[in-house]
């Protein structure tokens, strides 16, 4: 069987969202053990300028559903951006989980060479699946998956 589009996009991606999962849950573990307090997590960030721990996570989730949606042509499941606490927050990494997991690779197949078309704020830009796979939709998620992971190291989670 020959490695497609959907091996490399959507069993890693539904892959590292169970890790930041179990991530998540050694976070609320620790805070826990330590009495510190979960806001101070959530509210944590590497830089001034970018996104708390709420919003990597809910980006990430993002670019997982527009990823496969767009691949198979379907619309992704809406989800607002109203999570406030780890609960919720796990509770929408488990809601895309699900949306991943329905999405088959027969939906997927031929959509090397299909144009995706994502929308900006300043229009739209056209790729090629694999393109758009390869140098938008999985740079994208990764980023945002690792600056979770680094908010709450930085925050002095040990996560391993």
């Amino acid at each position: 069987m020959a490695f497609s589009i959907y091996d490399a996009s959507i069993p890693p991606m539904i892959r590292m969202l169970e890790n930041l999962s179990r991530i998540l849950d050694k976070a609320v573990a620790q805070a826990e053990a330590e009495r510190i307090d979960p806001s101070s997590l959530l509210e944590g960030r590497l830089a001034p300028d970018m996104f708390p721990l709420p919003r990597q996570i809910q980006i990430a989730s993002d670019a997982a559903k527009a990823c496969a949606a767009r691949l198979a042509g379907i619309e992704p499941p809406a989800m607002p951006d109203t999570e406030t606490n780890f609960s919720e927050l796990q509770h929408r990494i488990g809601k895309t989980i699900d949306f991943l997991k329905t999405v088959r690779a027969e939906q997927i197949d031929g959509a090397e060479d299909r144009t995706v078309t994502v929308k900006l704020r300043e229009g739209t830009r056209d790729f090629a699946g694999r393109d758009y796979v390869n140098n938008w939709a999985l740079p994208n998620f990764y980023f945002h998956v690792t600056t979770a992971y680094d908010i709450l190291s930085h925050k002095g989670i040990t996560i391993g």
